[in-house]
């Protein structure tokens, strides 16, 4: 292991002052990351920053400060990926009581036939005023590219797009009144 060739030798001077100076650098990380076990995780990973550090051939005091310089930053970066963690993250138990959709064959055999009542009362409009709701719902195509296509103004395709929607929720809606 002592023929590794790193920048900073055993006897490096910057080397020196991070030894000496462990504990605070310690401390200063764990005020910004508020534990002291993240601290010294950040101070290892500015020790194995150091080893890729260029020889600083300046005073005891500039080598501090870049010491103290690296620590602080780490810890920022640290405390910053806990907090983008802790946002996107939750305790174990709320995973156990997501709803699976699909996951039961009445749950698929509601799904299946409300997408049938769709399809019957899409089948119901005129071709025209299907076409334009497909296109604006199904494909994501813009109302003003429709209204060019079919010739008409976007205005128009609006209130087609609206009719066919409240069409669908109408029968949807008696489907559901006559199960129950």
């Amino acid at each position: 292991m002592t023929d590794q060739v790193s920048p900073i030798r055993r006897g490096s001077p910057l080397l020196q002052a991070f030894i000496e100076n462990r504990q605070i650098l310690v401390k200063i990380a764990a005020r910004i990351t508020g534990c002291r076990s993240r601290a010294e995780d950040v101070v290892q990973d500015a020790f194995f920053r150091l080893q890729s550090a260029p020889e600083i051939t300046s005073s005891f005091k500039a080598q501090l400060s870049y010491l103290f310089q690296i620590v602080r930053n780490l810890a920022i970066d640290h405390y910053r990926k806990q907090s983008l963690e802790l946002k996107y993250s939750g305790p174990e138990e709320e995973g156990l009581n997501v709803v699976i959709q699909g996951a039961s064959p009445e749950t698929s055999h509601i799904n299946f036939s409300t997408l049938e009542s769709i399809a019957d009362a899409l089948s119901d409009l005129p071709p025209r005023t299907r076409y334009a709701f497909e296109m604006y719902r199904l494909h994501g195509v813009p109302q003003k590219d429709i209204a060019k296509e079919l010739g008409v103004s976007p205005t128009l395709v609006n209130f087609m797009i609206r009719d066919a929607l409240v069409h669908c929720r109408k029968i949807s809606g008696q489907q559901k009144n006559s199960a129950a």
